[in-house]
């Protein structure tokens, strides 16, 4: 499956809005324009995207941060650095695929 990139957060919304393949969003919460946190609540308010899987990505890895994404609509979470492995297991989390080991911790 093709990987779509965005610079921040209003390029991201556009390329969702405009791709119906989307199967899930990846986003970092810090970006301009538009950041994760605001794209995140945008997604969740339509309603074709509520079950849209999310993941966070950012380097706020305080227990209000993760409160705060996780209200916001977002199903995982990542702080970075990470490694391929963590994102292949956040990913298989979100999508309900692979053997189940990866879930949110």
């Amino acid at each position: 499956d093709d990987v779509l990139e965005a610079e921040h957060g209003v390029e991201a919304w556009d390329l969702l809005t405009k791709n119906e393949d989307v199967k899930v969003l990846i986003t970092d919460w810090n970006m301009p324009e538009m950041n994760g946190l605001e794209l995140v609540k945008k997604v969740r308010a339509e309603k074709k995207y509520e079950d849209m899987p999310i993941i966070m990505v950012t380097t706020e890895g305080g227990k209000a941060e993760v409160i705060t994404a996780l209200k916001a609509g977002v199903n995982n979470y990542i702080v970075k650095p990470f490694t391929p492995q963590v994102l292949k297991e956040k990913l298989e989390d979100v999508l309900g695929i692979g053997s189940g080991e990866g879930a949110a911790e």
